[in-house]
């Protein structure tokens, strides 16, 4: 498993975020505390969103050396050398109008954006990230950060390709924690469409041609079915999202008395490794991981 956490430039402790219970935006002092609960649940990897102090047109903060990214995966690295931190390479946090790329003319500049992704890329590598995530969903953004990567002796930096990442309607918790909803308009150009299973066969090849070292489908749940197809046609590494949405309605759920919230994490959780999962990426982390080690199954 691998937990996803957000630390945010502008405050100075913890807020809960108010659609995932139990889930917060980190200060940097906070980093301390929550990395040490981590590491004694013996969970092997973390996942970093950061929340920028400003915004602007071209996301300047992803990439800056003293970015909120940077310094807390420096931090994490020198607190916990042995955990595997993972980043998201992406734009849609530090943008002012909050998509995912370089906005021209109303559209999303492809080509433009890959050159930002490939120095946010850089720049995590640069501050000790063991593997960057690009999220972006830019057409050739493995080969251009794994080309950049390469170039600045990063080469045993390994990508974790968000590959078949649909447009779905299970972010809108995330959207909240990391302040990340577009202005205007939304991402289904450069997202996926739901009902499209052979697309994601397409765009997992493609991103393990340009180098992708682990592919990934978001959401999990509900795509079980596109996770079991990659698992049958693809070899390499194959990561799944159980994502924001999906955590929130089982804890909402839970609360009212209407199920076993532990018992229905637990069962979504097999379902996704059942599928064929070898890393699932979830908010449930630390309470399965307590859960498994404590025996209660």
């Amino acid at each position: 498993m691998i937990y996803p956490i957000f630390v945010d430039r502008r405050i100075s402790k913890r807020e809960e975020v108010e659609s995932m219970p139990g889930i917060y935006r980190l200060s940097l002092a906070d980093l301390e505390s929550e990395i040490s609960a981590v590491t004694a649940l013996k969970i092997p990897a973390i996942l970093v969103f950061g929340l920028p102090g400003r915004k602007d047109t071209m996301g300047s903060e992803a990439y800056a050396s003293d970015g909120i990214v940077q310094q807390a995966v420096r931090a994490v690295k020198k607190m916990a050398p042995q955990l595997v931190v993972a980043t998201d390479v992406c734009l849609c946090q530090y943008t002012d109008h909050g998509h995912c790329g370089i906005i021209h003319g109303g559209t999303v500049a492809n080509d433009e954006t890959l050159g930002i992704l490939s120095r946010v890329a850089v720049s995590h590598a640069e501050a000790g990230a063991d593997i960057v995530g690009p999220s972006a969903m830019m057409d050739g953004q493995v080969k251009a950060i794994r080309g950049a990567l390469d170039e600045r002796g990063f080469k045993d930096t390994s990508i974790m390709s968000y590959s078949a990442k649909y447009a779905s309607a299970f972010y809108g918790p995330f959207r909240e924690a990391a302040e990340s909803s577009p202005l205007w308009g939304d991402r289904r150009g450069y997202q996926m469409d739901p009902p499209n299973c052979r697309e994601a066969m397409r765009e997992i090849a493609i991103d393990v041609k340009e180098g992708a070292d682990i592919v990934m489908v978001k959401p999990a749940l509900s795509y079980l079915d596109v996770i079991s197809h990659a698992r049958a046609e693809f070899q390499v590494p194959l990561a799944a999202y159980n994502v924001s949405g999906e955590y929130a309605m089982i804890m909402a759920a839970g609360q009212k008395g209407w199920l076993d919230y532990k018992l229905v994490a637990l069962e979504v959780l097999t379902a996704i490794k059942r599928a064929g999962a070898n890393i699932i990426i979830t908010y449930f982390a630390k309470e399965a991981a307590k859960w498994l080690l404590e025996n209660e199954l």
